[in-house]
């Protein structure tokens, strides 16, 4: 399919997440002819735009002729689009790898036009996670006791781990807070030409730290003491882009109300969230809330949180076109009755007032379907949600 019927291919994903593994994974399956270049290589660390017709010509003489590019960290290069456009119109085939989200931009996306794909890498799903530790099951293994237990554990290590793939191998903590300054310094700080290095290493530690809490920038700009909202703002889209965390808004029809409520904000990497955080917490009813948003945002879902008035709040809703497609709530204590009660009954009344029926409530263990006052109401565990959803 990518040989044939794809004009250009392009991937994102957090540094580490596997992009470059699946780069060479497309070379090994497709290609024979080509010309790979890895822009973190050191010798091309003062390489521009300017360059490229050199760089063409070199690997025309090291490795004869070919019409495919495979390009790795290619946002290191300021204005690269520019000559990808020229030379795709000229029957180029290019695939692209970069570890900032502005690569997937509506701008990039006018300026290569054709037929093209692009997606993002995440770190290792639960499944993912399961197949790399060679346990493989089918669905109806999800009912058996003895692959159940199995299962079990390993989602209790995933939940420390997360699914960063060399973190997941060597399991060196040293290598996530790596990811964490390189992120930072490379990704972030050389290439925005931030002065302010603590500052936004802060900011950072901070949301990652609060992975899955309320917040807005004026209120960053007062805990992390930052004078300006507008360099918040910058300071968190550079977070963003770096695949580092996102954000997800308050659920309205108004636009103005998304923008002017609070936003909620989940780091990329449960181990990551724990492994750079100002402390380790075992707040599981966050680590739990960050998988599931993690889990949505892989699957490209459209989601938001919804709070009414009375302060009741659902953790995500998800919006499928002009309609709500589902709601659910994240309560890993649901043996609390307090907690349960207070849960469905934001639940239910955000069911009404969206007027949606498909609730979800994903447990620590629970799994049972129940009705409220007309509303059925599915409760399922968080690893089985993982994996049947996959």
């Amino acid at each position: 399919m990518y040989k044939h019927d794809i004009k250009d291919l392009i991937i994102t994903g957090a540094r580490r997440s596997g992009k470059s593994v699946f780069l060479s994974q497309i070379i090994n399956n497709f290609f024979k002819k080509y010309y790979y270049v890895n822009f973190e290589d050191e010798r091309l660390a003062s390489f521009d735009l300017k360059d490229f017709n050199g760089l063409y010509e070199v690997c025309i003489e090291l490795f004869g002729k070919t019409e495919t590019f495979f390009l790795d960290e290619v946002q290191n290069v300021d204005g690269w689009e520019r000559w990808v456009r020229r030379m795709y119109d000229n029957d180029f085939k290019f695939f692209i790898t970069g570890s900032n989200a502005r690569l997937l931009s509506k701008e990039l996306a006018t300026l290569l036009t054709g037929r093209h794909i692009q997606f993002t890498i995440f770190p290792f799903s639960f499944r993912e996670y399961l197949c790399f530790h060679n346990v493989n099951f089918e669905k109806q293994d999800l009912y058996l006791t003895e692959k159940r237990a199995i299962i079990r554990k390993h989602f209790s290590n995933y939940l420390r781990e997360g699914g960063f793939p060399e973190y997941v191998k060597y399991k060196k903590i040293e290598i996530l807070q790596e990811y964490f300054n390189d992120i930072i310094q490379k990704d972030i700080v050389e290439r925005y030409k931030i002065k302010n290095i603590k500052q936004i290493k802060e900011l950072a530690r901070f949301l990652i730290t609060n992975t899955g809490n309320l917040t807005s920038y004026n209120q960053l700009k007062k805990l992390v003491e930052i004078k300006s909202v507008n360099t918040v703002i910058n300071y968190f889209e550079y977070l963003e882009n770096g695949y580092l965390l996102f954000k997800i808004p308050y659920f309205s029809y108004s636009l103005k109300k998304q923008i002017v409520n609070p936003f909620k904000t989940y780091a990329i990497d449960v181990g990551l969230r724990n492994s750079i955080g100002f402390k380790f917490s075992k707040d599981f009813g966050r680590i739990y809330e960050t998988v599931v948003a993690v889990e949505l945002k892989r699957k490209n879902k459209k989601i938001y949180y919804w709070k009414n008035r009375q302060q009741e709040e659902v953790d995500f809703v998800l919006k499928k076109g002009n309609r709500i497609e589902q709601l659910i709530q994240v309560c890993y204590n649901i043996e609390d009755i307090n907690v349960k009660k207070r849960k469905i009954r934001a639940l239910t009344k955000a069911g009404e007032e969206l007027r949606c029926k498909n609730l979800l409530v994903i447990t620590e263990d629970y799994e049972a379907t129940e009705k409220l006052k007309g509303n059925k109401i599915k409760y399922i565990p968080l690893w089985k949600w993982l994996l049947e959803s996959a």
